[in-house]
């Protein structure tokens, strides 16, 4: 059998992966490992396709044997003759972007040049060379007509449009997902909802502690600005998360309240801070003030 034939045979399989991969969206890894059905169905095809190639190439042995001598000379010739024709439109279209002269013709361009035997050609250059060339001028012109003359979109806001529809997603995947919020992604709540949701949970499970006003019971007074873990979104998410200090702190909530719903009561508790609740509890603490970049 002929090695084109493998080639081939080789050149569509490989085909086939890159269809698939560029089909087939997976969130990690290749399509293929994923889906071992296809690896056997390829396998399928390849093995029929190597055995219809065997069986024809048997074929035209086994007749190729039974005919005369002569009969086997007019078959090869014209075998030549179909292959020589195979493709030829292909083939001079080929030959025409390569814009060379035949070996026999170099003589024609040869120029008087001559160093030490080696003899120079006045090839033109290749006609896709310089296609190339004039596509390129023309795209410079188009390229600047649209960026400088009609104030086409730039990368500068492409990239700013990009980023804008990235922050958009990301705050409706965030939105999807409210308990992927953690102490370092959270963010201060302000809407006047999740503020009187924060309330109603403060009012259920914190203020036993540090009183309905936040003034402070048990616990350290929320309404000044003296922090024993620090204050700001972040740190407050922390303490209510994880709990406060070993043995004399607050316990943690995580395991009884959600993401989300330690996001609220947080940013409900940095709301307290400058209210007058009555008899306020002496400041724990430091004064806690937000790094500034």
């Amino acid at each position: 059998m002929k090695t084109t034939s493998y080639l081939r045979i080789a050149g569509f399989l490989i085909l086939a992966l890159v269809l698939i991969e560029l089909t087939i969206e997976t969130e990690s890894g290749w399509a293929i490992e994923q889906y071992p059905v296809i690896w056997g169905i390829l396998a399928v095809v390849l093995v029929i396709a190597i055995a219809i190639e065997v069986s024809i190439t048997a074929l035209e042995n086994m007749v190729f044997r039974s005919l005369k001598p002569d009969a086997q000379e007019r078959y090869t010739k014209l075998k030549a003759e179909n292959s020589e024709k195979q493709f030829s439109g292909i083939k001079k279209w080929y030959k025409k972007m390569l814009n060379q002269k035949p070996i026999e013709k170099e003589e024609e361009i040869l120029l008087d040049h001559n160093y030490d035997g080696i003899k120079e050609l006045d090839n033109d250059l290749p006609a896709w060379w310089l296609y190339g060339f004039y596509i390129s001028i023309i795209f410079a012109f188009v390229y600047m007509g649209y960026y400088h003359i009609f104030d086409g979109e730039t990368q500068r806001e492409e990239y700013l449009a990009e980023v804008a529809e990235a922050k958009e997603e990301i705050e409706a995947y965030k939105a999807a997902n409210p308990d992927l919020i953690d102490a370092s992604s959270v963010e201060l709540l302000t809407e006047a909802s999740d503020l009187k949701a924060g309330e109603e949970i403060f009012m259920t499970s914190c203020m036993a502690c540090h009183r309905a006003d936040g003034g402070g019971a048990i616990g350290p007074n929320l309404t000044d600005e003296h922090w024993i873990l620090g204050g700001g979104i972040s740190n407050v998410f922390q303490t209510v998360s994880e709990g406060g200090r070993d043995g004399k702190g607050m316990v943690a909530w995580k395991s009884e309240l959600s993401a989300q719903e330690i996001a609220q009561v947080a940013s409900y508790v940095i709301s307290l801070e400058g209210t007058n609740p009555t008899d306020p509890k002496a400041p724990e603490g430091e004064i806690w003030e937000a790094e500034t970049e």
